[in-house]
């Protein structure tokens, strides 16, 4: 067996390991990442829609199943970055009342250990690494923040704009998008039409291996190593702290040690591994002494929507601008809605995976004359709906959505928004389980150990010297996407976390 020693190790690669990883490098920590996935190379099916959507050249995960036995490909890339490789690059806060508690119809919201004013410093900080671009004050629901955005927002093009006139005079406050593209400023952006979904051939969208893995690497005080793929967690003999992951390396076997270590490997697979590293004093799995590990399993209620009108061909390519939370906070319904962005543009190809069916030339003179957004309304937690350690070891889900009413009155009212500005014919897609890019609250922070699996530095309650960052801490998952939160985490727990000392 392979043995490897270390200080500090991270386990996994995508917001809150790489942005960890580079916080901790950059004090002066010595680090090993570690990285069950190989680096995505680039490559022209980077950009080949039928190589991403049609044949999920890039979607490696395997499989996982569902509370019936039933087998599901998930939405989850193993490569160096995570999930980031192809996300969309929207990089905006929680609100101020997210952190709060407040009731919604089909359970409660529950308050955060932490304020929003405990993360405002290290959201600046995240958006610093990320390079967000951003217009500060543009977005009349946006929270407090102690600076501006160091980058202006992306501008939108000109039908996009025309777009953002018609809200505003349907009484919206449409606003430019806080996103992280390395545009201008010397940067390599295209403003592409292969970006929301894809990953970047020329390396422009700013995710957590440009921004977290790379820069750790750069200090000399990191160490990354692939295809490195840990199965158990050993702790020592009074079940206080963690001596050792146990894994694969390249198929052979290899044990690591070190003083602390740190599981970034995604709400799924960090609960998942707690739960296989089970022993006699953890017969649950470990840190599980609250019984909460893999509980309270969150993702956004999703719809993409699609306005559609045969008169009016869309002529953008990077659409991705706008952003709307008008419904996020307050409602005439009495309850947050949620919050609604612009997606990527949608080609023949994500109608095709949709709608195998129709011939590819009337998908294409379909996609050519569309408006895409992108809707999300809070999950609320429920200890029910769960990750569990499946038959053959695998990935379980167990999960019904719940908060529906929510979201079918945001989708109502985006239809009859859509309809009021000239789009005739709407069309939606609620995403299912097998969609779980925003997954979020398996092991979730709190102050009192019997109710939470981690401190508000995302330390378990039961060892010492174990954190999880990643978007397994959130007890909540509020209604905006969450690489920015987990991002913040990631550098107050670097700073404040005892990590290292």
């Amino acid at each position: 067996m392979k043995q490897i020693s270390a200080d500090i190790v991270v386990i996994g690669t995508g917001m809150g390991g790489g942005i960890i990883s580079r916080a901790l490098a950059e004090s002066g920590k010595k680090i090993l990442i570690v990285e069950r996935g190989k680096r995505l190379p680039r490559e022209p099916e980077n950009w080949d829609a039928t190589q991403v959507f049609l044949k999920n050249r890039y979607k490696n995960a395997g499989f996982w199943s569902d509370a019936s036995g039933k087998e599901f490909k998930p939405g989850v890339h193993y490569y160096v970055g995570g999930n980031t490789k192809v996300y969309g690059a929207s990089l905006i806060r929680f609100r101020a009342h997210d952190f709060e508690e407040f009731p919604m119809p089909d359970g409660i919201s529950p308050a955060w250990p932490i304020r929003y004013s405990d993360l405002e410093p290290f959201y600046r900080k995240a958006e610093q690494y990320l390079r967000v671009r951003g217009n500060s004050g543009e977005d009349p629901y946006e929270p407090p923040r102690s600076s501006k955005y160091q980058f202006k927002a992306l501008e939108h093009d000109r039908y996009i704009e025309n777009f953002a006139t018609k809200l505003k005079r349907k009484g919206l406050s449409p606003y430019h998008a806080s996103m992280g593209v390395d545009f201008a400023d010397g940067g390599s952006c295209i403003r592409c039409i292969t970006c929301d979904g894809y990953p970047c051939k020329i390396g422009a969208k700013n995710d957590a291996e440009t921004c977290g893995v790379n820069p750790a690497l750069e200090t000399g005080n990191a160490e990354l190593i692939t295809e490195c793929d840990i199965t158990r967690l050993e702790h020592d003999e009074n079940g206080k702290k963690v001596v050792a992951a146990i894994g694969t390396f390249r198929g052979a076997p290899i044990k690591i040690t070190a003083n602390y270590f740190i599981l970034s490997g995604g709400a799924a697979n960090s609960a998942h591994l707690l739960l296989k590293s089970k022993s006699d004093k953890y017969p649950n799995g470990l840190a599980n002494s609250s019984g909460l590990v893999g509980r309270n399993w969150m993702v956004h209620n999703a719809t993409f929507i699609v306005g559609f009108n045969p008169f009016k061909k869309n002529t953008t390519k990077f659409q991705k601008t706008l952003s709307v939370n008008d419904w996020y906070q307050s409602s005439k319904y009495g309850y947050p809605l949620g919050n609604i962005q612009m997606l990527g543009r949608l080609n023949w190809q994500v109608f095709k995976s949709a709608k195998p069916y129709i011939p590819k030339f009337i998908l294409n003179w379909f996609a050519n004359r569309t408006i895409d957004l992108y809707l999300e309304s809070e999950d609320v937690p429920d200890p029910n709906n769960r990750v569990e350690v499946s038959q053959s070891g695998g990935i379980k889900i167990i999960w019904s959505p719940n908060n529906l009413k929510v979201h079918k009155t945001l989708v109502s009212e985006t239809r009859k928004l859509l309809r009021s500005v000239g789009y005739p014919f709407i069309f939606s897609q609620t995403m299912g389980i097998e969609t779980n890019s925003h997954q979020c609250g398996t092991c979730v922070f709190g102050n009192d150990p019997r109710n939470s699996v981690l401190d508000e530095f995302c330390r378990t309650h039961d060892l010492d010297n174990l954190y999880v960052v990643d978007s397994s801490f959130f007890p909540s998952s509020a209604a905006v996407n969450p690489a920015l939160t987990i991002a913040a985490q990631a550098i107050r727990v670097a700073e404040l976390g005892g990590i290292g000392r």
